[in-house]
């Protein structure tokens, strides 16, 4: 849960041309609890994402949850590294190939690499969208 809570809003961008419509939805719950300023339906691809990202984020700071994974005691660059190792593991190509984006283990560092460093840090801008 924690872990999910913390990622989704670094995927929420990586993904946000695939997923407008679910970004929508979420978006305007986030508006209508005060964590987005923007209008939602009136914006699409990256920039619903970075909005819907933006109040996700706020969200877990309302709350006082780690928003970043570099929040989390214990966290380090190894964590990364290991988890785009087992990202590219065979057994694993199902769930990449299951993505709202198809990934493979050979465009995991390129798009999954960004949206870790960027869940480590906050800043959104470093995301590659797919």
């Amino acid at each position: 849960g924690r872990a999910c809570a913390i990622m989704n809003p670094y995927y929420a961008v990586l993904f946000a041309p695939a997923v407008e419509e679910e970004l929508r939805m979420v978006g305007n719950i986030f508006k209508e609890a005060g964590f987005i300023e923007a209008d939602v339906d009136g914006l699409s691809g990256r920039a619903l994402g970075m909005a819907v990202a933006e109040g996700m984020i706020g969200f877990e700071r309302k709350i006082g949850s780690p928003a970043t994974l570099g929040e989390v005691p214990g966290f380090t660059d190894g964590h990364i590294e290991r988890a785009l190792t087992a990202a590219k593991n065979p057994q694993l190509k199902m769930k990449l190939e299951n993505m709202p984006v198809k990934l493979t283990a050979e465009t995991v560092d390129e798009h999954m690499g960004p949206v870790l460093q960027a869940a480590k840090t906050g800043d959104l801008e470093l995301i590659v969208n797919v």
